[in-house]
């Protein structure tokens, strides 16, 4: 997948790339319990969540949003739509996360 801006880094965080095309990608993020990824946005895509060992919140800003996902699950993230994703409790979840179509950039939102 062609990427832009990265203004996000998420070298502690579990994750294996399933699939990475020319304008999707698919990966599997494994946060662990007091993990979470920060606040952030992407400017051309949509992030797809699926749950797959949970629970966990996928919260957003504007609209503000808890969806709260259990296995199974998913919701899905239009770009530019600020959100984060965590455990609830700080308790561990892992998840399937699809990102297209088009550029992947991130851009970091203050919390």
């Amino acid at each position: 997948m062609k990427e832009g801006t990265r203004e996000l880094q998420l070298e502690e965080i579990k994750s294996e790339t399933v699939m990475d095309g020319a304008d999707m990608r698919a990966k599997i993020y494994t946060l662990a319990a007091g993990q979470r990824i920060p606040w952030h946005y992407h400017s051309k895509i949509a992030d797809v969540f699926f749950c797959l060992e949970g629970p966990m919140l996928v919260e957003t800003r504007a609209p503000r949003a808890k969806h709260l996902l259990h296995a199974g699950e998913r919701c899905t993230i239009p770009p530019m739509t600020a959100h984060c994703v965590y455990g609830p409790n700080d308790g561990p979840c892992k998840y399937l996360i699809l990102q297209g179509v088009g550029e992947y950039d991130n851009h970091a939102v203050g919390s």
